[in-house]
């Protein structure tokens, strides 16, 4: 009886030993993942506030909320399975698939700046709301879905390349260091859209009750510069998805044998010294890449949109 029991607490203590050493190696494996992802959380910490510009300031943190949540299942319920799936049975399906949800981020970037040029961009949540009446919740919902939609897209880059620098081969600590970069790099983005977005609101108080000058010109500096500020965001956040869907294309090509358009980029931002001046080029290129591969979209779509329509018409 004594033998087992000594046995039994010897397996315990291996047991615990090997998940020190996994959670150990996944913390490590985060940091470095993490890292390795930082460019696509500042793209997707940018696409989300345009999601609630025009909203009352009260519905805000509940739209960012719920936007939140969504990305959380995104990560944890569909991307995290389907990414150790993938790495372990159909390695070369993950760069089609990324490629894909480049096309979707490189067509909705279009979408938006052509609204943008063309002036034609469609009324803001604000006016939308006010000519709704009932239909205010149908509204928030339809925006909320767009932006979770628009996550996935992101979510899956950002665990895609997590996975891409994950070295190590067990699978329990491939799967943990995957959990891990999704609950922090969602806390991380939405927490920082939920500062951002009110901000405004912390100005307001600041110059209605500041206690000293000082604090009060903060507070209108805040309350006066935020709107011009979410404005920005907005369009940063519309650039954003053209220079990463076009990044995700040019990459996915290089993967499949064609280098050369990726490495062009590459060597323009070389060119350029690096740094900042350097990324700002490639950004650049790649978001015009992104900019024609998003054209070409719609204009697949529109020849295809007829006989779309056809094959359904056919079908009632």
């Amino acid at each position: 009886m004594s033998s087992g029991l000594l046995a039994l607490l010897d397996d315990v203590v291996a047991l615990a030993k090997v998940a020190a050493v996994t959670l150990d190696d996944a913390a490590s494996q985060v940091a470095k993942a993490g890292s390795k992802a930082a460019g696509i959380v500042i793209d997707d910490a940018a696409v989300t506030p345009r999601y609630v510009v025009g909203f009352a300031s009260e519905r805000e943190l509940p739209i960012v909320g719920k936007i939140a949540w969504g990305s959380l299942k995104n990560k944890l319920l569909y991307l995290l399975p389907a990414a150790i799936a993938l790495s372990a049975f159909a390695p070369w399906l993950i760069t089609p698939l990324l490629m894909i949800g480049g096309l979707f981020l490189c067509f909705e970037g279009y979408e938006k700046v052509h609204e943008w040029v063309s002036g034609h961009e469609t009324a803001g949540p604000a006016e939308t709301l006010a000519g709704v009446g009932a239909d205010a919740k149908a509204l928030e919902d339809e925006k909320v879905n767009g932006a979770i939609r628009t996550d996935l897209i992101l979510s899956a880059e950002i665990m895609a390349i997590a996975l891409a620098n994950i070295t190590s081969p067990s699978l329990v600590s491939k799967t943990i260091t995957l959990a891990l970069v999704g609950l922090a790099i969602t806390v991380l983005v939405y927490g920082a859209v939920a500062l951002i977005v009110k901000a405004d609101d912390f100005g307001v108080h600041l110059a209605q009750r500041g206690r000293t000058s000082t604090t009060r010109a903060i507070g209108n500096g805040l309350v006066r510069g935020m709107p011009p500020f979410l404005k920005g965001l907005s369009i940063l956040g519309m650039l954003a998805m053209l220079w990463v869907g076009g990044g995700i294309i040019l990459h996915g090509l290089a993967a499949f044998g064609m280098a050369g358009p990726e490495h062009a980029v590459e060597a323009v931002g070389k060119a350029l010294g690096g740094g900042l001046l350097g990324w700002l080029a490639s950004a650049t290129l790649s978001g015009l890449v992104g900019l024609a591969l998003g054209w070409l979209v719609v204009l697949g779509l529109g020849f295809a949109g007829p006989y779309i329509k056809g094959g359904q018409k056919q079908s009632h």
